[in-house]
């Protein structure tokens, strides 16, 4: 069985995954601690994430997706900050040192490290059950970092993508749905590889008034910015921009409510003033992610929904809960 620090040589310790000296990383893999240097100017924005085996990822499930979606739902926080990412620290609870799963997951974590120029800076193993937590690290222009506190009633709501593709393919990968391959493989590709939109994040810092990215779900993510912003919020459903492949297998209304609820899509949720909005819309249209504008932020504390009619609807959750 491999020791400790034999997994960190053969698996992680590697070119295109571990961090190499620079501008920002002074010192990488090796010591007892990581040393990096802020830029003139900047700022360090720091989040972890913890995923647990069969809480966030099915038991079993290919290593090597498990390796790309830990880095890059962690990395979508930094994209909701609107700052670039400068690297990243791991934290490994393992089972068994089984080589061919290690091997796997540090393929993923190196194909999302190389994706994103994110590199591994340390970090720690130890045995017990699954459970794998990444720090990642990024730098923002100093006092331009998009907070969830921002939005003032008025601001526009815009949601960068489809919703509720990732929260349907848990559905299939915990065996209560049934579907074809060719399908399961696009809901596949929705849960293990998201896409951050670090790119828009950082453009629109200096631009938005505030953001998040849609972890737990829509109306969940959107009510932590109303109550950091003192605001409420109002959502027009028919603009919601759900999953098209939710209406093969799914009715209208649960498919909608899955995209409100559903959370796992790590798309971005801007607030916008009237006097950005358009600069908001053409920074999305230039990198390829044309924002969806949804709703507005209100005066009042909740966050509502409306019909085509503009009579509320309610719904039976939020979002996820952890506890």
């Amino acid at each position: 069985m491999l020791s400790e620090f034999e997994i960190i040589q053969a698996c992680f310790n590697q070119p295109g995954l571990a961090a190499v000296p620079g501008d920002v990383v002074r010192l990488g893999i090796g010591d007892d601690c990581t040393l990096l240097s802020v830029p003139s100017g900047k700022e360090l924005a720091m989040s972890l994430d913890t995923l647990v085996a069969g809480v966030h990822f099915p038991e079993g499930a290919d290593p090597m997706l498990v390796g790309y979606r830990a880095l890059v739902v962690s990395l979508s926080d930094l994209a909701a900050m609107g700052a670039e990412p400068a690297g990243f620290t791991l934290g490994l609870t393992l089972p068994a040192a089984d080589q061919d799963w290690l091997e796997g997951f540090s393929a993923g974590l190196k194909e999302a490290a190389l994706a994103f120029r994110c590199p591994l800076l340390g970090g720690d193993t130890t045995r017990g059950p699954l459970t794998i937590t990444i720090q990642v690290h990024g730098l923002n222009d100093a006092g331009k970092a998009i907070l969830r506190s921002g939005a003032r009633p008025g601001d526009a709501v815009y949601v960068t993508g489809s919703l509720g593709n990732a929260a349907f393919a848990i559905r299939e990968l915990l065996g209560t749905e049934h579907m074809h391959d060719s399908a399961r493989a696009r809901y596949e590709q929705a849960f293990y590889r998201p896409m951050p939109k670090l790119a828009l994040g950082h453009a629109a810092a200096g631009v938005v008034s505030a953001g998040i990215d849609i972890s737990d779900g829509l109306l969940a993510d959107l009510g932590h910015v109303c109550r950091l912003s003192g605001t409420g919020a109002q959502l027009a459903l028919a603009a919601i921009p759900v999953g098209v492949p939710l209406q093969e297998y799914l009715p209208q209304q649960e498919a909608l409510a899955l995209a409100l609820t559903g959370g796992d899509d790590y798309e971005l949720l801007l607030t916008v003033s009237a006097v950005h909005e358009q600069a908001l819309v053409a920074l999305g249209e230039m990198l390829g992610l044309p924002p969806v504008r949804i709703g507005v932020i209100t005066d009042g504390d909740a966050v509502e929904c409306l019909d085509a009619s503009g009579k509320p609807v309610t719904f039976a959750a939020s979002g996820y809960r952890h506890f």
